[in-house]
């Protein structure tokens, strides 16, 4: 009954789906007078969540456009197990019809090259569309300045740190090294993407070279003084599950990288790998970088936390990985933000004053084999004199690794999922 309790609330539960129905409900026999359009750039799981819920929470009143690269989400949650050979990345690319034939959200697919706040439109593919509010999803984008080869090494040196086919790649590269070869990850300081991604995908790594590649060796070189996320949990898991496997180098940060012999030098020592998976620093996506969102150390964006309003733009809000908050990159998180970002856009498009006290959880599991897994949640709050999200209560962690959390992982992935496409 707990188990059930945790997962129907990790997501907002019932009470985010009998609001957004309750709001079409209301707005369903009044008059249906338009309140506008909101444009939103990036399809991801902030993007992709808050065009679904502008649309219902506005009962259908406004106009939403959903602006992407892309035409598919490719689920980075979970993406580590198809290097554990768990999952194939067909089973977690997803399409955006349902948010087209049941919500209504218009779909654009091209890449957005400009904002303009004075006029409020976008450049898209060459051409303006114009917007009463804007909802930017950047996701991450990568920093190469110390290390401009990598940018172009893409397939010898893969990050896999958006899922897609850097991630096939890597897993072909995980097969085809030799038993007894070094395979190696770059882990960056933080803050980036998914905290506890890199030491899964350690786990998934060493699981695969386990089983069939047991003389290989796996080092993970960590630019951060101790484990990021879970470290008590992982550390058990890598002495118990995989011991003379991993090698654990903290406050390892790279100095010099020479991608043809995929060797890396830190002010300690000089690793030469036959797989190298080196995951480079990160900033908020390329659009916020190139209209001025990211006005934190060129880096991050600067948002009201209760509105994802910009500090640099009028009526553009920010939301997901792209923010500077001190509050985890996660998959769950951006869909959190997504919420509160939406109904605060439909307040605000009403003359309405949007809630001054937003709360949400953030939960994340971690797979440490090909079936057991492990979850912290925490839940926090809006704090109105620091102005911040804080910690509301203690953090749920799991006790220990287990089998069934590895089922409970699996109905949040389809949780999630279905939340923010379906």
């Amino acid at each position: 009954m707990k188990r059930r309790h945790f997962l129907g609330l990790a997501l907002g539960g019932p009470a985010w789906s009998a609001m957004a129905a309750a709001a079409a409900a209301g707005q369903g026999s009044a008059c249906q007078a338009s309140l506008g359009r909101v444009v939103v750039v990036g399809a991801g799981f902030g993007g992709a969540t808050a065009a679904k819920y502008v649309r219902l929470l506005s009962g259908g009143r406004i106009e939403v456009i959903l602006v992407d690269q892309q035409a598919q989400l490719i689920s980075c949650p979970v993406s580590n197990r198809v290097l554990g050979g768990q999952l194939t990345l067909e089973q977690l690319t997803f399409g955006y019809d349902h948010l087209r034939h049941e919500h209504g959200v218009q779909f654009l697919r091209g890449s957005v090259t400009a904002i303009d706040g004075e006029t409020s439109r976008i450049v898209v593919a060459g051409k303006k569309l114009s917007y009463d509010r804007l909802i930017v999803a950047p996701g991450i984008d990568f920093l190469f300045d110390a290390f401009p080869a990598l940018a172009a090494s893409g397939q010898q040196i893969p990050h896999a740190w958006k899922a897609g086919p850097q991630t096939r790649n890597l897993r072909q590269q995980l097969l085809a090294m030799p038993d007894g070869g070094v395979f190696t990850i770059v882990v960056p300081a933080q803050p980036y993407r998914c905290p506890p991604a890199p030491y899964e995908r350690a786990c998934q790594v060493a699981f695969y070279l386990k089983t069939h590649k047991p003389r290989a060796k796996l080092i993970v070189l960590d630019a951060n003084p101790v484990i990021t996320s879970k470290r008590a949990l992982f550390e058990r898991a890598w002495r118990e599950l995989y011991p003379g496997l991993i090698e654990y180098v903290p406050s390892s940060e790279v100095q010099q990288l020479e991608v043809a012999s995929k060797t890396v030098r830190t002010a300690f020592d000089t690793v030469k790998s036959d797989v190298l998976n080196f995951i480079p620093p990160q900033c908020a996506g390329r659009i916020a970088q190139v209209c001025g969102l990211a006005n934190v150390g060129q880096r991050w964006c600067e948002v009201d936390l209760v509105t994802y309003g910009s500090a640099v733009l009028p009526r553009v809000h920010v939301i997901g990985d792209a923010i500077d908050a001190g509050l985890p990159k996660s998959a769950h998180m951006a869909n959190a933000q997504a919420k509160v970002c939406a109904r605060a856009v439909v307040a605000l498009m009403q003359g309405e004053a949007p809630d001054p006290l937003p709360a949400f959880s953030n939960t994340c599991f971690s797979f440490i084999d090909d079936r057991q897994a492990m979850h912290i949640s925490t839940r926090y709050r809006y704090d109105l004199v620091t102005r911040s999200m804080v910690v509301a209560g203690e953090a749920m962690l799991s006790e220990r690794p287990s089998a069934q959390e590895g089922v409970d992982a699996g109905v949040w992935a389809q949780q999630i999922w279905a939340d923010v496409l379906s």
